[in-house]
């Protein structure tokens, strides 16, 4: 079984940054694929971040401001998230494709943390 346990969010004002944190527990033996998504309250969840073997994906609403990046070692994945606007209120999810200490390729979310920037 594998959980990911989130963390970071907070109450921020406009301009400023933080960083969440998405740890990767349990019967893990590669982390395939990563990616953020958020959701704000009316609105579907959208990608915000994504890092594949083919590279690192950003949409234009959040280029430049945010960043993801991995650490192998500890099996976490991390959003740096920079001049923070209202737009990006939002719950913040962790997303991975990991391939299992068993082989298999499995899909995990996050339960999400929240993130509110005001103006």
């Amino acid at each position: 079984q594998v959980q990911l346990v989130e963390s970071g969010g907070d109450l921020v004002q406009a301009g400023g940054s933080l960083r969440l944190s998405c740890a990767v527990y349990g019967s893990v033996f590669l982390i395939n694929v990563m990616a953020w998504y958020r959701q704000a309250p009316g609105q579907q969840r959208e990608l915000v971040a994504s890092d594949t073997s083919g590279g690192t994906y950003y949409p234009d609403a959040v280029k430049g401001r945010f960043t993801i990046s991995r650490d192998n070692a500890k099996n976490t994945v991390y959003l740096e998230m920079n001049s923070l606007k209202p737009d990006d209120t939002a719950v913040y999810y962790c997303y991975v494709n990991i391939q299992s200490t068993n082989g298999y390729d499995e899909d995990y979310w996050g339960t999400g943390t929240q993130v509110t920037v005001f103006s």
